[in-house]
């Protein structure tokens, strides 16, 4: 299994969430795919969550972790993105819109 990059932070009511910032959530990557208890996976745009909401401590983020690697996740925890993450989900994306849909699911 390969490792996913995941980025936690708290919104402005302190829930947590996880940003991908490798993983489109989308056939054009401009958004990222997030992930919270609730709502689990959803499209994120990763430049505005970023600035509505503050990083997580490891305390804060210890339970949603655990939640993803129950899902088969293998975490690599980041603090912020770096171009070449960004970069990768465009990447991904383009490889997406080459394939027929079928071959996503």
């Amino acid at each position: 299994m390969s490792v996913t990059v995941v980025i936690f932070r708290l919104d402005s009511a302190g829930e947590c969430f996880a940003l991908f910032p490798e993983l489109p959530a989308g056939r054009w990557g401009d958004l990222c795919t997030g992930y919270a208890h609730i709502i689990q996976h959803s499209p994120a745009d990763y430049d505005l969550c970023i600035a509505r909401s503050e990083p997580a401590a490891p305390a804060d983020y210890a339970d949603l972790s655990k939640e993803l690697e129950r899902r088969g996740y293998i975490l690599s925890v980041r603090r912020r993105a770096t171009p070449d993450m960004h970069e990768r989900r465009r990447r991904i994306a383009a490889e997406w819109r080459c394939k027929p849909l079928e071959a996503h699911a």
